[in-house]
């Protein structure tokens, strides 16, 4: 969801119905441009695991690609390396200060791709959510752009832009917040409706359900292993129960989501 709503940010506006086959099951459609599917696939790649942008930038940025090593590899790794001294500097600042100064400086420093402003958004939200009390074992990223993007605007005042960074991020969290308070009261009921139920579908169904924002069969199929038929039974069972509902309106290429 977060990296769906920074797509917005940035331009490639990349719903999250679209977002959730792309990354389930690489699957695209005519319309959908496969270069901005691509760039938020690594966002949600870089928002959920792997080594932060500080342990190695190039490699947190994908700027190891054959493409890029060539011509670009040496002019990338001094911008970087100019960044990344900055960034040092103000290592006594709280993480959620130093994301901040790290997106502000981001393109002053030459950072980015053709003024591609997701990279430092993603950036950004790995280093606010590093070194803190729950940093081992605790949150990946500090949510930035749900319920909107204010907070990563560039204009103003630095005082502005920081007050606007953590006004920003504060909407963002109780939004993301709000929404795992109802993922987790929706699995409960889930859990004692399907309690009846017998097999492996039912649970692990209702998990997918649980962890994607959308879902269709396809994808249901592949994540958890089932087979059609009974993926197709269990969602035609959670709908008639008002577990689920289905939101496209449409015969083929159908999605559901959970009724939280």
């Amino acid at each position: 969801m977060e990296a769906a709503d920074l797509s917005w940010f940035v331009g490639d506006r990349i719903g999250p119905d679209r977002l959730a086959l792309w990354i389930s099951m690489r699957l695209s459609g005519v319309q959908d441009n496969t270069a901005a599917l691509a760039r938020v696939g690594w966002a949600v790649r870089r928002l959920t695991g792997g080594p932060g942008p500080e342990v190695d930038l190039s490699a947190f940025l994908d700027r190891r690609d054959p493409e890029n090593i060539a011509g670009e590899a040496e002019p990338f790794a001094d911008r970087a390396g100019g960044w990344l001294d900055l960034m040092a500097q103000a290592v006594e600042l709280h993480p959620i200060t130093r994301a901040c100064m790290g997106l502000q400086l981001w393109s002053l420093a030459g950072l980015g791709q053709q003024g591609d402003r997701m990279e430092a958004a993603v950036t950004a939200a790995r280093i606010a959510a590093s070194e803190g009390p729950n940093s081992n074992g605790g949150a990946i990223f500090a949510p930035l752009a749900m319920r909107g993007a204010g907070g990563l605007r560039a204009s103003g005042p630095p005082a502005e832009r920081l007050e606007r960074w953590l006004e920003g991020m504060e909407t963002a969290c109780l939004t993301a917040m709000r929404h795992l308070d109802d993922i987790q009261a929706w699995s409960a009921r889930a859990e004692t409706m399907m309690a009846p139920l017998s097999g492996k579908t039912p649970p692990a169904l209702r998990a997918v359900l649980a962890e994607w924002p959308l879902v269709s069969a396809p994808m249901a199929e592949t994540l958890t292993g089932a087979s059609r038929a009974a993926v197709q039974r269990n969602l035609v069972w959670m709908e008639a129960r008002g577990l689920i509902c289905e939101v496209t309106g449409q015969g083929r290429f159908r999605m559901w989501r959970t009724t939280t």
